[in-house]
């Protein structure tokens, strides 16, 4: 940090290639590269525990509802509760299932690739984050406004 105070515009200009444009590029690779092992995984997770695919749904919603208590209590606003909401609800969809691969190759990648990607992930866009967000202004909006 102290080399891009020192350096300023010109040393971030001289980066750029570098620090931006190739990891955009980079970043879209790696993406595409996890949607295709969650896509080649999916047909996997037929074999695997219910409870497995139980928690795939209700993990999310129990963090979720951690953090809306926890927002709540700290007398967050309904803007701040729904994104902890989304943070807490989601697993880290790029790194966990990257560094699981790499940390524990013996894993199976149905596990994590298909569950976090193919089934939380999904579930989260469609119903999670709206749901949240609901939640959030429902809760925290209107108990802020009794208290």
């Amino acid at each position: 940090m102290l080399i891009g105070v020192l350096t300023g515009d010109a040393g971030q200009a001289a980066m750029k290639p570098f620090s931006v444009d190739l990891f955009k590029g980079m970043l879209a690779f790696f993406l595409l590269d996890m949607g295709l092992l969650a896509a080649r995984n999916m047909g996997n997770l037929r074999g695997q525990s219910g409870w497995l695919l139980v928690y795939a749904i209700a993990g999310p919603l129990v963090h979720a509802g951690i953090a809306l208590g926890l927002g709540w209590a700290l007398g967050m606003t309904h803007g701040n509760v729904a994104l902890l909401m989304v943070l807490a609800a989601s697993a880290s969809y790029i790194a966990v299932p990257a560094v699981i691969r790499h940390a524990i190759p013996e894993a199976h990648p149905s596990l994590y690739f298909g569950m976090s990607l193919g089934l939380t992930f999904p579930f989260n866009i469609l119903v999670g984050i709206p749901l949240y967000v609901y939640a959030a202004r429902l809760i925290v909006k209107t108990t802020t406004l009794t208290r």
